[in-house]
């Protein structure tokens, strides 16, 4: 028997060579894609799962792998887990992602990060006071065609750019327990749909000068269509748009100077189309744009391989999605709700 006044041997501490150990917090929909893609990641294993009921932990992991959790409390305190995927509705992500930051683990944080950027704000603080890795999951900004895209606007490969346009849309059932239609937990267009459309184009712009949205609400007050128009550096004028009423294309398209770029599901494009124009007509052949590393999974594998590589390197934020970007449009979002007149219950006045 060991001499209880010895102390244990610490734990070997990981090296770049060992995957990262994720556990997954809120095992729902979003969580299942998420671990499907982190399969295919080989600097990536998943460890556990925890859930609010053990029935609901344990289904997961019988699909997925890993140890079941019947609390959020077990999985971050589970000593295997490493990175915790907060997988929560966002009017939660505030409180889950500080249990894990206080138990020591990183947090990637499944977008929009939080439900306003006070939150966010108070994530960002509880990541540098425990002093670990905070990323929010926007897969789009870990996207290798996204990434191609924005770094080709800024060098002026496809011209200079003029006019930005990208929708994102699809019809919510009317049921009044749905989490979309729900103030309770932050529903709406704008936090889970709209997020998509106005970090896109904060990634390939740059922050925005002015947004000004128009909207309509639901009888509970909240928003289930939104149109931003918006001016961006260079004098570039952008239209976003979001709903939970009606089917859109999911397209992204860019106007400039010198032709058109289309991107087909500009969430996570597989690839995105370079047309030049002249005299009101094509000029040329269309260009394939595509990125310098393959797309992996669905995209989160991107997501997830980032948020590795920053763990192991020693990071506490990742340059693909760094904490400014994130509050930077959070407080976008707040603007645009503050105008529609969208205000969750309990929440601080956002103007």
């Amino acid at each position: 028997m060991p001499d209880p006044a010895t102390p244990e041997p610490a734990a070997p501490r990981p090296t770049t060579d060992d995957p990262v150990r994720w556990g997954v917090l809120a095992p729902g929909g979003i969580a299942a894609t998420f671990a499907r893609d982190l399969a295919l990641v080989p600097e990536a294993t998943l460890v556990a799962a925890g859930s609010r009921t053990l029935a609901s932990a344990e289904a997961f992991v019988a699909e997925h792998g890993g140890r079941a959790h019947g609390s959020y409390a077990d999985l971050v305190a589970d000593p295997d887990v490493e990175v915790v995927y907060v997988a929560s509705p966002h009017a939660f992500h505030l409180e889950h992602a500080r249990l894990a930051l206080e138990a020591g683990k990183h947090v990637l944080c499944e977008k929009p990060v939080a439900l306003n950027a006070a939150e966010a704000e108070e994530m960002v603080a509880a990541a540098r006071a425990a002093d670990r890795f905070l990323m929010e999951g926007m897969w789009t900004a870990c996207n290798p065609v996204v990434r191609e895209l924005a770094a080709g606007l800024r060098s002026g490969r496809w011209g200079t750019p003029r006019r930005l346009h990208a929708e994102l849309g699809f019809v919510v059932p009317r049921d009044p327990g749905h989490r979309l239609v729900d103030p309770a937990l932050g529903g709406g267009a704008l936090l889970d749909i709209g997020v998509y459309p106005v970090t896109f184009a904060h990634l390939l712009l740059g922050e925005a000068e002015s947004l000004w949205p128009v909207g309509d609400l639901s009888d509970r007050g909240v928003d289930t269509d939104v149109v931003i128009a918006g001016s961006y550096p260079g004098g570039v004028l952008v239209t976003l748009s979001a709903s939970i009423t009606s089917w859109s294309s999911k397209r992204a398209e860019i106007a400039t100077d010198t032709g058109r770029i289309v991107v087909e599901q500009f969430l996570h494009p597989t690839a995105a189309t370079y047309t030049p124009y002249d005299d009101e007509r094509p000029a040329g052949e269309p260009e394939t744009i595509t990125g310098t590393e393959p797309l992996v999974g669905r995209g989160f594998g991107n997501e997830i391989a980032e948020v590795g590589r920053c763990v192991r390197a020693g990071l506490r934020e990742s340059p693909l999605v760094p904490h400014e970007q994130t509050l930077t449009v959070m407080r976008q979002l707040d603007s645009v709700r503050a105008t529609l007149g969208v205000h969750y219950p309990g929440e601080p006045d956002l103007r």
